[in-house]
């Protein structure tokens, strides 16, 4: 038990009936929680919303994800499929749900970054506190605050909350399913098993497969340790699966249900269905490559070489692996300390599923070799946080009752911190007086746990532990804090990172370009030499990992990226600033799109779009989204995020410029010369550019410029005028 005055864990005592197996080592009634308990929560999750709305107007986001969320408020059929415009050509590459959340925020309070942004920062705060409800029932008050500090200072879980990706919401379902999941456990109930299912369900409609991969803890844990016999255990987890069923494929069987005529291409799919995106693209192409995921090393250059070690390579070791080793022996020596309590022990119960989780995402983004973003390990966050707070108070019960477990407490801290100054080290040149700092202060640490170990000197044994955990988060704290300061992070929305680059891949960030940096290679080359775009900055990346490009970099001038929060000062997400494609008010790090095309060309494709559903056709999705945000308007993406996807095809193009509802098309951004942003090999983009050049009249330069010459074309991009008479 704690108090208000003593809140370190107490081993049982004489007065203290222990319940059958190691109890939870403070855990008290609801009605007797430490005076402590719910401020320090509070303080916790007012530290959480300064992190993760610090500045935020400032922040770069995701146009892809932006534009999905703009057609959303513009068109109910483009909120049902996730379309990337309200004309309903393309959807993005990924189920709808988190979209469908921002749009509707935007439906109400009108479109904007802070509208779009408030489900997101809101489903980062209910993250933390279901983490801390669901470790206080196990583990006590004490486990619980460490374990929402934890979660709340994980570096790339503060970067991906300040941004519209899916992650955020991804992660808030996870974890919600987890903490019904160990409701059940020790309830023995069968309600909360299928209310977990339930929220395992809609992540899988957030972000497919990647919802999926800590279920098959969460059943082991059910079928070990749950009360009801092992007939009903197993009666119950089938009933779940038909919960989880119906919750994950809702939205795939709707879409096979609408004919392909009359609904969008999914995109991120080589047929046009979202079956095959579940299975291929969003599916088995993430840990084998290919289906537009790139391959043979993985990462498609993100997060380094594929391989057990990546978590702690240059890339990913500062935004998640800081507490990965105390979670590892916490994990280990929990397990062992409640080795013989019963099957349905819930300490034991609990220290499996948040391990099974840690260990399941860890083998899967370690060995992955499709597109892995260092922004995908914050699913790792709960699990190490829920391990280092459940299993901490564990060791540290052991450590103040018997000689055999003197060494774990310790040997854990003592790690953590030499990794720590490794990170820190990493980082030349910033923050120097941070890991000197961590390092005597997590020396002193450990040696007051073993000067005040015994006695009734309590007080200055919660000093010593306090101090531990101080020095245990000063580097993550620090790489956090770095994204709303503006003194880290990299590449906005396309790619959220926390801290300082320090060579090594391109994902941005930790490893990645630095802020206002060049990609690697010459003059903005990608890996390999290659000019991305042949060359041509203009029509944006493609957005594939296939060709070692990045998806959406930013297409400026010499290869650069321009920091987050360049641009117009607007909040408004579809602001332009004299220049097109600047979505977001040029913060949305969204890549692509004309860049080079001031806003006369766009102010002359609205005044002769002539009645036509789509502004313009583009290769690929960034591209779109941005121009999209800056003309309000719908705009086509042709192939898809990463270049592969033949939404659009010569018999496509003719029936749209035949009705008359597409008449600009842009050449430009990997198409020139055939070959599509995918490649060359995409067939279909080679027919689709011989066509348009054809039978297109070239637009000139000097037909919306006062400035050019008569005979220019457009600088950085080529576009053709298509009418009916073309397609006739």
């Amino acid at each position: 038990m704690t108090s208000a005055t003593d809140p370190l864990p107490h081993p049982p005592t004489a007065t203290t009936a222990a319940p059958p197996g190691p109890p939870a080592p403070d855990a008290v009634p609801p009605d007797r929680a430490p005076r402590w308990s719910l401020p320090a929560l509070l303080a916790i999750e007012l530290l959480a919303a300064v992190l993760y709305t610090w500045n935020l107007s400032g922040a770069g986001l995701n146009s892809f994800y932006s534009a999905a969320v703009y057609s959303g408020t513009q068109n109910w059929k483009a909120w049902f499929f996730g379309s990337l415009d309200a004309g309903n050509f393309l959807t993005v590459d990924k189920p709808p749900f988190a979209d469908m959340v921002m749009s509707l925020s935007c439906r109400i309070f009108g479109f904007g970054t802070w509208q779009m942004m408030l489900p997101e920062v809101v489903a980062g705060l209910a993250t933390i506190w279901i983490l801390h409800s669901c470790v206080k029932r196990t583990f006590g008050h004490a486990a619980a605050a460490v374990a929402a500090l934890v979660l709340a200072l994980t570096p790339i879980t503060v970067a991906i909350n300040r941004d519209n990706n899916p992650d955020t919401i991804l992660v808030l379902l996870m974890v919600a399913g987890a903490a019904l999941a160990l409701r059940a456990v020790t309830n023995g109930r069968l309600l909360p098993l299928l209310g977990s299912a339930m929220c395992f369900g809609l992540a899988f409609n957030t972000k497919m497969l990647a919802g999926y991969i800590a279920l098959p803890a969460v059943f082991a844990v059910y079928l070990l340790a749950a009360r009801p016999k092992l007939v009903r255990r197993i009666v119950n987890l089938l009933l779940a699966g038909v919960v989880l069923a119906v919750s994950s494929f809702w939205w795939a069987v709707a879409v096979s249900l609408v004919p392909a005529s009359e609904r969008p291409y999914i995109g991120g799919s080589t047929d046009g269905t979202a079956w095959n995106l579940i299975m291929g693209y969003n599916g088995l192409g993430r840990i084998f490559g290919g289906e537009g995921n790139g391959g043979g090393g993985g990462g498609g250059g993100f997060s380094g070489s594929a391989g057990l070690g990546r978590m702690f390579n240059d890339i990913l070791g500062g935004q998640i692996s800081w507490l990965l080793p105390f979670s590892a022996v916490a994990l280990v020596c929990g397990l062992i300390l409640s080795g013989r309590a019963p099957r349905t022990d819930p300490t034991r119960a609990a220290l499996v599923l948040w391990g099974g989780w840690t260990v399941l995402h860890y083998v899967t983004f370690a060995t992955a070799e499709g597109t892995m973003h260092p922004y995908y390990t914050t699913v790792l966050a709960p699990g190490i946080a829920a391990l280092c707070g459940g299993g901490g108070v564990l060791m540290l019960r052991a450590f103040r009752t018997g000689k055999r477990w003197t060494w774990a407490l310790p040997a854990g801290l003592a790690v953590t911190a030499v990794w720590s100054v490794i990170l820190l080290r990493r980082a030349s040149g910033w923050n120097t007086w941070l890991w000197p700092t961590v390092g005597v202060v997590m020396a002193a640490a450990i040696a007051g746990l073993f000067v005040f170990r015994s006695g009734k000197r309590v007080r200055l044994l919660a000093a010593s532990v306090a101090a531990a955990v101080i020095a245990a988060l000063a580097g993550p704290a620090a790489y956090a804090w770095s994204v709303p300061s503006g003194s880290g992070g990299g590449m906005g929305g396309t790619n959220p990172t926390a801290g300082p680059s320090t060579g090594g891949g391109f994902g941005g960030g930790r490893g990645g370009f630095p802020r206002g940096g060049t990609a690697p290679g010459a003059s903005g080359a990608a890996p390999g030499g290659e000019p991305p775009n042949g060359g041509q900055q203009a029509g944006g990346f493609p957005g594939g990992a296939r060709n070692g490009e990045l998806p959406g970099a930013q297409g400026t001038s010499g290869g650069t990226t321009p920091p987050a929060g360049t641009g117009t000062p607007t909040d408004d997400p579809g602001s332009t600033s004299g220049r097109t494609g600047a979505g977001m008010g040029g913060r949305m790090m969204g890549g692509g799109g004309m860049q080079g095309a001031n806003s006369e060309l766009i102010a002359y494709l609205k005044k002769h779009q002539d009645g036509a559903t789509w502004l313009l056709a583009v290769s690929n999705s960034q591209s779109a989204a941005q121009i999209e945000l800056s003309a309000k308007v719908p705009v086509i993406s042709m192939w898809g995020f990463t270049g592969t996807d033949k939404a659009m095809t010569v018999a496509k193009l003719k029936e749209l410029v035949k009705k008359g509802e597409l008449h600009y098309i842009q050449l430009g951004g990997g198409m020139l010369g055939g070959g599509g942003p995918g490649g060359a090999d995409n067939s279909v983009s080679s027919q689709v550019t011989s066509w348009v050049k054809k039978h297109g009249t070239l637009l000139k330069e000097s037909t919306y410029s006062k400035t050019s010459s008569s005979s220019s074309t457009t600088d950085q991009s080529t576009i053709y005028r298509l009418d009916p008479s073309d397609a006739s």
